[in-house]
């Protein structure tokens, strides 16, 4: 896919090249390895800086999508390919339509080759969800999932191979994992090398395919997988445990496990951050003349709170470090209690007449 250079700086595509160099000093300066930024985002930072930067790059950026350094000598390259009329780019332009010249260039020069090989064997990554209640995030916890997904097959151990049959070097491409194929095109005729269709990339073939796995090296089965969930986890989180997704073809790397957390809602206890909500009712009598009452915890554990005197209705009362400890390993939220005062709907003989002296009384 073609990288988006104005996307990439946060521009538009007419800004000036005072604006162009604008957005990228401020993305290298937040971006920098040397800074404790991402390496990845700063190389393409400077990648699309160095094409808009350029007068000639850019105009070649903007009418083709990608630039195209000119072919020493001009006329036919060392690669069996030649340009139509001479160098490309001076005098006629070309409608290049749906065709990738991106890929086309790789495939003729063996950019993309090694690249597409490099994880042809290598198993897919999984990502599963897990739903765990808030109670879990005040200590972590151990939990062992069964996982259908593809396993390496106990016969072979992953090769692919019958047990005492080798493992051979594929014929078709010597070894190599592509094989040379002419193509023509309206821009001439070109080498190009694909990845070859009796190994399928990896230059091995089994002697003798595993009975079990049929030459794969891995086979669909269940595995049970331990997943420790930590103290402070929050919802859409996500746990990454190297080497449990699929197997790899033939001995291939395994894939990684990735698992996204979510914490289910509680019937008493709000979460906010590391902080946790609760909501107690408190009696008339007691918010005008203050108590002593207990709190329970999502622990489990009770507290005791000092209801001050004259409180109103919605008041909040803190107590620290009794939430969710912090993800870091750090300290812990707080709780923070809401104090309802109960208006009562029923009332005794008794409580009528005091209320009526109270009412005297002005309160």
């Amino acid at each position: 896919m073609t990288k988006d250079y104005y996307q990439i700086l946060g521009i538009s595509r007419s800004a000036s090249q005072d604006e162009i160099k604008k957005a990228f000093r401020k993305l290298a300066h937040k971006y920098h390895p040397d800074k404790g930024g991402d390496e990845k985002k700063f190389k393409e930072i400077n990648e699309a800086y160095q094409v808009l930067s350029n007068k000639e790059k850019r105009t070649q950026y903007d009418r083709f999508g990608r630039v195209f350094e000119e072919m020493p000598g001009g006329g036919e390259s060392d690669f069996g390919f030649q340009w139509p009329g001479g160098n490309f780019g001076e005098g006629e332009e070309f409608d290049f339509g749906d065709l990738d010249l991106g890929e086309m260039f790789e495939e003729v020069f063996g950019f993309g080759i090694s690249r597409r090989r490099k994880d042809l064997k290598r198993g897919k990554d999984i990502e599963i969800n897990i739903e765990i209640p808030l109670e879990i995030t005040l200590k972590g916890k151990g939990k062992v999932i069964s996982l259908q997904k593809l396993i390496c097959c106990s016969r072979c151990r992953g090769s692919g191979a019958e047990p005492n049959s080798s493992v051979n070097e594929c014929f078709s491409c010597r070894g190599r994992g592509e094989v040379q194929q002419i193509k023509r095109t309206f821009f001439g005729s070109f080498t190009r090398f694909v990845t070859c269709p009796e190994c399928g990339g990896e230059g091995q073939r089994p002697q003798t395919p595993c009975n079990v796995c049929r030459g794969e090296g891995r086979i669909e089965g269940a595995e049970d997988i331990k997943i420790f969930i930590p103290a402070g986890v929050d919802t859409n989180q996500v746990i990454k445990i190297e080497g449990k997704g699929e197997a790899g073809r033939r001995g291939g790397k395994t894939g990684d496990l990735y698992v996204r957390i979510f914490v289910k809602l509680h019937p008493i206890f709000k979460r906010k951050g590391d902080d946790l909500y609760i909501s107690i009712p408190i009696s008339f009598s007691q918010a005008a003349l203050g108590a002593e009452m207990e709190v329970l915890t999502l622990e489990r554990t009770k507290i005791l709170l000092k209801v001050p005197s004259g409180v109103e209705s919605g008041k909040i009362l803190r107590i620290s470090n009794k939430g969710i400890p912090h993800f870091s390993g750090y300290g812990k939220g707080n709780l923070y209690v809401e104090l309802i005062v109960k208006t009562p709907k029923r009332l005794t003989k008794k409580q009528k007449e005091l209320l009526e002296k109270l009412k005297e009384e002005g309160i």
